[in-house]
């Protein structure tokens, strides 16, 4: 039997009984489940649960029409506004119903036929996963129903079967109507077989409405909650009483329930969760969810600490350990996003460094693909990063061609030091690939605002090959000043738009773009270089006064590294001074008189 039958089933005239209705439908779907089990190459198999019931609370003529359309595998919901004529959603396009016009008796009639609406407008059919929201007016009358029918589909859950059969807590992110809801049933069930699965089903989405819950969620158990904004105290409940493996959660949205789930993840419970937002980006800069993935806090450096970074004293860190460890992001059915680690990648976002998650999708044949997006691939992931270096409107910028995002070029080595050392750890986790050595590759730089001869001769300083394009649309990189760039001229917000990278500069000297193309090309550099060889000299200095000379005199250096130069000349028992003006002020050694 194929998937289509029940849908496109003819409403007998007059209809049957609901209890006649749910039995011939329900055998349908056993059946059909049955399929799905014994045959391994059905992968994905979608069956339409009690669609006939739902249709059943209708008007009659809007039933007709439906009929009529013969479109029920593509229906999505049913809009029912006072005053306005009936509407049919489906997944691509909709349709008006009836030109009669929606009235107080044709909502009453599908109130009557319905269980009652919760504290968050939500009723539903028994035993179905049909979902009917009310509409109210000022006075609490409704005015308006969406009937939305509920699906279950098995086999969605395979393109990440192995993340939810290990005992990581997993967050499922995506925007409303994306499928989430579905995917958390299925993994109730798949999860069901192996371990002891709890579904806190807040507004009997996941299991249907009514006391015995839908067959689709296995054999997993569901706890009901009387309001919305008890969710909290039943997630805890649950811990606490039935002594569950797995919680499933869906629409995790205020702070308590945020707080809840950290408490059972760190009760060592899989924690399988949902919540609205497009990206990991989004998540973390909502005040009231952000404490899923550790939240962030800012944090106050040291003079010392933030002349070492190159950053300003004020930074944005994550403040806990997340409350997931694996995050996963919907974009479609067939296409998901899945960070494995969600401390790491939160970490590279705030310190403003490209992130590189997993992408899996569906292809046409049915086969799963999984892919590691790297360098350019990764601009989906780069794009509305919330770094230290950036200002708000930085959030448009994409990943360069090396991978790095789009950053002001500050010329600090201690912050070229800080993105090595995390560059370092990044391909230290990663697999080894075979990638083109960034500074052999010719690349197109458009310069808006800066001087082309000191750039050129900034690349033949460094001997890497650049070639300078006056069209955007050739350009792999834009380099420009920091006053254009506040401006926005129309060039560097076509420059955005197309997502080619945009490197500003402090200033238009040859010193500032020597530093740009080191980041551009991925130039090494030794990034200790400097503090080191400064501690090794003073070192050395010591050792010369000791053995008899009067006087040894150190090179120039900033203020930060002098102080811990006086330390250790302190520290041998000798005296030393600074003398010169910056930045050209050098300390100076000498014996005890």
């Amino acid at each position: 039997m194929n998937s289509s039958s029940l849908n496109t089933t003819q409403l007998p005239k007059p209809a049957p009984s609901r209890n006649e209705v749910r039995n011939e439908v329900r055998n349908e779907v056993r059946s059909e489940a049955t399929t799905l089990r014994d045959n391994n190459d059905v992968t994905t198999l979608q069956i339409t649960d009690d669609l006939d019931l739902l249709l059943s609370i209708l008007p009659p003529r809007i039933r007709m029409a439906l009929d009529q359309a013969n479109r029920a595998p593509e229906l999505i919901e049913i809009i029912m506004d006072l005053g306005r004529l009936p509407e049919a959603r489906f997944g691509q396009g909709e349709m008006y119903l009836s030109e009669q016009e929606i009235t107080l008796d044709d909502l009453q009639m599908v109130i009557d036929k319905i269980g009652d609406f919760g504290a968050d407008n939500r009723a539903g059919i028994e035993r179905t996963l049909h979902r009917i929201s009310a509409i109210r007016n000022r006075k609490g009358k409704i005015i308006g129903l969406t009937c939305r029918v509920g699906r279950a589909i098995y086999g969605t859950i395979e393109i990440i079967k192995d993340i939810i059969m290990s005992d990581k807590s997993i967050l499922l992110l995506g925007r409303p109507g994306v499928g989430k809801t579905t995917l958390l049933r299925e993994a109730a069930r798949v999860r069901g077989q192996e371990r002891r699965v709890v579904i806190v089903d807040t507004s009997n989405e996941i299991a249907g409405d009514g006391d015995i819950p839908h067959p689709a969620i296995g054999r997993a158990r569901r706890m009901q909650v009387v309001e919305p904004t008890l969710q909290h105290e039943v997630m805890i409940e649950a811990v606490e009483n039935h002594m569950p493996e797995v919680i499933i959660i869906d629409e995790i949205g205020r702070e308590q329930e945020a707080v809840a789930a950290r408490t059972i993840a760190e009760r060592g419970v899989q924690l399988v969760g949902t919540a609205h937002g497009n990206s990991l980006e989004n998540l973390l800069m909502n005040p009231t969810l952000s404490d899923l993935v550790g939240g962030i806090e800012s944090v106050t450096l040291s003079d010392e600490e933030a002349r070492r970074r190159g950053t300003q004293k004020s930074v944005l860190e994550r403040k806990a350990p997340p409350t997931f460890d694996v995050l996963i992001e919907i974009q479609d059915r067939q296409r998901m996003v899945v960070h494995h680690d969600v401390g790491a990648a939160v970490d590279a976002l705030l310190r403003g460094r490209t992130i590189s998650p997993e992408i899996r999708n569906i292809d046409e044949q049915g086969r799963l693909r999984i892919e590691k997006t790297v360098g350019p691939e990764a601009e989906r992931s780069a794009a509305g990063k919330v770094g230290k270096h950036r200002r708000p409107r930085d959030t448009r910028e994409s990943a360069a061609p090396n991978g790095k995002p789009a950053v002001e070029s500050n010329g600090s080595a201690y912050n070229r030091w800080e993105e090595a050392q995390a560059a370092v750890a990044d391909y230290a986790r990663e697999e080894p690939a075979q990638v083109e050595n960034p500074s052999t590759r010719l690349m197109r730089v458009y310069p808006y605002g800066i001087g082309q001869n000191r750039l050129r001769s900034a690349a033949s300083a460094l001997n890497v090959p650049i070639q300078i394009v006056d069209n955007l649309t050739q350009a792999d990189v834009v380099m420009t000043l920091k006053n254009y760039y506040r401006q926005q001229p129309q060039p560097l917000v076509d420059a955005e738009r197309r997502n080619v990278p945009i490197y500003v500069l402090r200033s238009n000297t040859v010193t500032q773009m020597e530093q740009c193309l080191v980041d551009i090309f991925q130039i090494p550099t030794d990034p200790v270089d400097i503090f080191t060889e400064a501690m090794r000299e003073t070192q050395e200095g010591i050792q010369q006064v000791l053995n008899g000379e009067n006087t040894i005199e150190l090179q120039p250096r900033s203020a930060a590294i002098r102080s811990q130069q006086h330390q250790l000349v302190r520290a041998a028992t000798l005296l030393s001074h600074s003398y010169g003006r910056e930045p050209y002020r050098r300390v100076r050694i000498f014996r005890k008189e």
